[in-house]
């Protein structure tokens, strides 16, 4: 009797995956990503984050950034200075995550590609 030749999706890990979930629905909320990339663009400051992110309003701007922080993907520093200078920085964590998505990125571009020549 012959065997059925492997399938690629035979060696995904379902645990793996399911687990993976938490990260991709932190990376998939609306904003995050873009605070993310304009932390790998240079931003520290919270002004230059709003005008790195177009269209994100103060309030959900501190809110992500909170989010992020929490989750280890920033790192946020308090200067007592005259006024008070806060930055953020991309921990390695951070940046860790935005060079794993490099590829799904490119996939996306694809796809969009795919749609746009079938719509």
């Amino acid at each position: 009797m012959t065997s059925l030749p492997e399938s690629p999706y035979d060696h995904i890990d379902d645990e793996l995956c399911r687990s993976f979930t938490v990260h991709l629905e932190i990376v998939g909320r609306k904003w995050n990503s873009g605070i993310l990339l304009a932390g790998m663009r240079g931003a520290t400051r919270f002004s230059e984050f709003r005008a790195m992110v177009a269209g994100i309003s103060d309030r959900l701007l501190a809110q992500r950034l909170r989010e992020l922080e929490f989750e280890g993907f920033l790192e946020r520093t308090v200067t007592p200075t005259t006024p008070v200078l806060v930055e953020y920085h991309l921990t390695e964590h951070g940046r860790s995550l935005m060079i794993a998505l490099q590829p799904l990125a490119k996939w996306g571009a694809q796809a969009n590609a795919h749609v746009a020549k079938a719509g």
